[in-house]
């Protein structure tokens, strides 16, 4: 069956193999859709500013990608803070609610974040970095995942010189800054496709661009959409026959998905 209604923070291809289907894509600008998105793109935009500023300093290319400094250092917290925020906004606004055995709310954790791989196919998405000297200028920032590990090496890199930076801090270099923000570009891509909700139009998905890569939310990097999103999972539905319903959404059930 494929899905007749669409879940919050959830940007899908459609049953046509498009991500606009004639412009059926209008459900992300519902109010419901999403709380406040604009603030979770600010900050991404205001991180993507520091980043290409800093390529005044480190050229992004292979051979500077073990480099590590504060400035990269503070970069790559900034950047899983958001990745952290934008995941749990995911997940609560779908209705998932983690409790222990007394009803005690429970911190979410990386295991956690894991789900959404499973509903955003984020492992899918490739992102590509302009002016990127060597082999590395496109990047799949979510591949741990899709090859089974329960983590991401950027992350990890997040968590090891937030807790222990004296020993660890050449974990947070280049490399992982660079990772980190494809990653978030692509959470971001996942739950909005192109629409940075700035006043008018609306962008909608390029279908069919020369060499399959899109203009996303930021403007800076590229990214190509999965094309491969299996039948049962893509939106079924017209939008104009259920905007105005009381709730025009779904939610996915996070407490049935595994990481």
């Amino acid at each position: 069956m494929t899905i007749t209604k669409p879940f919050p923070r959830t940007y899908r291809m459609f049953l046509d193999g498009t991500y606009s289907s004639g412009g059926e894509d209008r459900y992300v600008s519902h109010p419901k859709f999403a709380i406040e998105p604009i603030q979770h793109i600010r900050a991404f935009e205001l991180i993507q500013k520091d980043i290409i500023e800093l390529f005044d300093y480190i050229e992004p290319a292979d051979s500077n990608e073990t480099c590590y400094s504060y400035r990269v250092h503070s970069l790559l917290l900034r950047l899983c803070i958001e990745f952290e925020d934008n995941a749990k906004a995911i997940l609560y606004e779908n209705g998932f609610d983690k409790r222990d055995k007394s009803k005690n709310p429970i911190r979410l954790n990386i295991l956690d974040y894991k789900k959404i791989e499973s509903t955003h196919f984020l492992s899918l998405f490739e992102v590509r970095l302009p002016f990127w000297s060597g082999n590395n200028g496109n990047r799949y920032p979510f591949l741990d995942w899709k090859n089974g590990k329960n983590s991401l090496g950027w992350y990890e890199a997040y968590n090891n010189t937030k807790h222990d930076r004296r020993q660890k801090f050449t974990h947070a270099n280049f490399g992982q800054l660079i990772d980190a923000y494809c990653g978030l570009l692509v959470l971001l891509t996942a739950q909005f496709g192109r629409n940075d909700f700035v006043p008018g139009p609306v962008l909608l998905a390029l279908e069919g661009s020369v060499d399959g890569f899109e203009d996303p939310i930021g403007g800076y990097l590229r990214i190509k959409f999965p094309k491969s999103i299996p039948i049962n999972d893509r939106y079924d539905f017209n939008w104009t026959d259920i905007e105005n319903d009381d709730d025009p959404f779904d939610r996915i059930d996070y407490s049935k998905v595994t990481g």
